[in-house]
């Protein structure tokens, strides 16, 4: 294992990250109190308490959730297609590095910008919220897991994308819906009995039901069920991964 070389590639990756820190730190502070302000006020002075935790509460995990994943995937998806774009792919693909060393330096990168984003987000919850959280170990367990994969899924999407307007056709179009539509902001149990099944077809729903119960204690889905759920897909994202290296698909191209 090639660790300098992993560790070039994390720390230029977050060198760029901390060139942005103040609007990073920024936005989503913004960000979170507006989906206070219009959630938590809003609609939660019509809805006191979900599954017994006050509404304001309640939407926490889903708030981090949703930033989150989108952070981890944008963030990984431009870190490898903007070498791919101006052609120092090349260099890298040349270099006595393999593709998990590859792999390690940008996804490690763009998780660690997520999970930074994500605890901005938690501890500005604090200013609106009086949260505890159940067990913290699970709580960063699950946060870490959700941005590894979704970091991994963002690697691909930016080896696929042939341009800039590609890197956010999936996160826009597809991940944020079903974070919207996976219980972030309410609970599936909430639900007509159909709606409650077609909902268990949204993977995003095992993550953010997970994460909840690490805050709450209470879940939609078996832990164990969220916990397979992830574990399945950062393994198809590895192993995708990996076969777009081994052929050199929209790498090589």
């Amino acid at each position: 294992m090639n660790y300098q070389a992993i560790k070039s590639i994390y720390l230029f990756e977050m060198a760029r990250f901390f060139r942005t820190l103040t609007q990073s730190f920024i936005s989503p502070v913004i960000s979170t109190s507006l989906y206070f302000v219009v959630f938590g006020t809003a609609i939660g002075s019509r809805i006191e308490e979900v599954e017994g935790v006050g509404y304001g509460a309640f939407i926490v995990p889903g708030l981090i959730m949703l930033s989150v994943m989108t952070q981890a995937t944008s963030n990984a998806s431009f870190g490898i297609y903007f070498p791919k774009f101006i052609g120092t792919i090349y260099e890298l693909l040349s270099a006595p590095v393999n593709f998990l060393e590859i792999t390690l330096g940008y996804v490690g990168a763009a998780a660690t910008k997520a999970m930074f984003i994500g605890l901005v987000i938690l501890a500005t919850s604090f200013l609106f919220v009086d949260i505890t959280i159940a067990h913290p170990l699970a709580m960063l367990a699950f946060l870490t897991l959700t941005c590894l994969s979704f970091s991994l899924l963002g690697f691909i999407i930016g080896i696929w994308a042939g341009n800039f307007e590609q890197l956010q056709l999936i996160p826009l179009l597809i991940i944020t819906p079903l974070v919207f539509l996976g219980g972030s902001f309410y609970s599936v149990s909430m639900l007509p009995p159909i709606w409650q099944t077609i909902t268990l077809f949204n993977p995003v729903v095992y993550l953010i039901s997970g994460f909840r119960w690490s805050f709450f204690g209470t879940a939609d889905v078996p832990i164990g069920l969220s916990l397979f759920a992830i574990a399945m897909f950062t393994a198809a994202c590895v192993g995708v991964i990996a076969w777009i290296f081994k052929t050199g698909w929209r790498i090589r191209q």
